[in-house]
């Protein structure tokens, strides 16, 4: 089946007793059993709902896989992954990422004694030389957040079999419709819904896709315990937004080419960061592992001012400055002082992200609207 036929079909059939063409937004907490013990497939919401049920099956359709499973936020998905291991195991992750990982990472998990090692997943050589016998898991990003660093899954995927460790790949700034991760060996892949899945900038989610039956069932059994499940309404909400993944993201791709190279050959701007550059680090992987380049770029000034980068960051009038990325509409951030802001600065600063970095997540407007906004707002 073709991308646009599945994102627009996906997880959905008509309503059995209405033939409501749109999965109806099921708003109960429970259900009643015909017996003790003896119902039709849903108990306590909590554990299931139709709605959620009908994401979950289009979640595992749309990124090749056989089992989905929803949650509350991209972070609660990630959370799940991480009560997968115990004491003692080590997770080996990008030095680039996004500010919420990390945050989870090293303020919540590391004090219940799981290790973090953290490496520039870009050079597979650095990853394999962190291996330990410790290793239970390697968590990318790829394209990162916010440098756009590019990472090969499949050879990750070779070192992490190799290892006896699970792989997940948070795919969010690709979305499905640009990598699909499990068909390049991954064990788990995460997105945060919130972003491209939805699209609207209009509802918080989570959700992780995997094919194993085993780890299906570990983490659904996480899920269902820990609770962190988002209700019917943001299902439905999500649901919706995948049915024009398609045509978002090709708009979404078309812009950020054209705002990229705008940007690239602005006299006042100093480095961009897009892996659709042919001289991007990595950007043959790119090439091999994606469909196409789209709409996520950071860039800086040449003068490399904090000052000059927020006087341009104020200036937008079609950017918005806001957190998230991924909906219709273009935003502009400043990861030093708001995704990224829980990162050490030394940190972030040893791994390249200054303080005077932009980000960009650019929208499906008329490309013409936001290079002019752009010019104006860099002067």
């Amino acid at each position: 089946m073709k991308l646009a036929t599945k994102y627009i079909h996906a997880g959905t059939e008509p309503d059995p007793s209405t033939g409501a063409i749109m999965t109806p937004i099921y708003q109960t907490s429970t259900y009643v059993q015909e017996a003790p013990g003896v119902n039709k497939g849903y108990e306590y919401a909590r554990s299931q709902n139709p709605t959620r049920k009908a994401l979950e099956d289009a979640y595992a359709q749309i990124e090749n896989g056989k089992f989905g499973l929803a949650f509350g936020s991209g972070v609660a998905a990630t959370d799940a992954v991480i009560k997968l291991l115990s004491p003692g195991d080590e997770v080996i992750c990008a030095n680039d990422m996004y500010g919420g990982t990390y945050r989870l990472f090293t303020k919540i998990f590391a004090k219940y004694g799981i290790q973090f090692t953290y490496v520039d997943t870009t050079d597979v050589d650095q990853i394999r030389k962190a291996i330990s016998a410790k290793t239970k898991l390697i968590w990318i990003e790829t394209p990162t957040n916010p440098l756009m660093n590019i990472t090969d899954i499949a050879a990750v995927s070779a070192i992490a079999k190799e290892a006896k460790a699970i792989l997940c790949v948070d795919n969010t700034f690709a979305s499905p419709y640009l990598q699909n991760p499990l068909d390049l060996g991954a064990d788990i892949v995460m997105h945060s819904a919130t972003k491209y899945l939805g699209g609207h900038s209009d509802v918080i989610q989570g959700c992780l896709v995997m094919n194993d039956v085993a780890l299906r069932e570990q983490l659904y059994f996480i899920q269902k315990s820990c609770g962190a499940v988002p209700g019917p309404m943001d299902c439905f909400l999500v649901l919706r937004g995948i049915k024009t993944l398609h045509v978002r993201m090709q708009r979404h791709c078309e812009n950020g080419e054209k705002v990229a190279r705008f940007l690239r050959n602005h006299p006042k701007v100093g480095r961009v960061y897009w892996c659709g550059f042919e001289d991007h680090h990595n950007h043959g992987i790119a090439k091999k592992q994606m469909r196409g380049f789209g709409g996520m770029m950071s860039f800086t000034l040449k003068d490399d001012s904090v000052d000059n980068a927020r006087r341009v960051l104020s200036s937008t009038k079609v950017f918005a400055l806001a957190e998230s990325l991924g909906g219709v509409e273009s935003l502009i951030n400043h990861p030093a002082s708001m995704t990224h802001a829980s990162i050490p600065r030394e940190e972030r600063i040893k791994n390249g992200l200054t303080d005077s970095l932009i980000r960009l997540s650019v929208g499906i407007e008329d490309a013409e609207d936001l290079i002019a906004d752009l010019n104006q707002a860099i002067g």
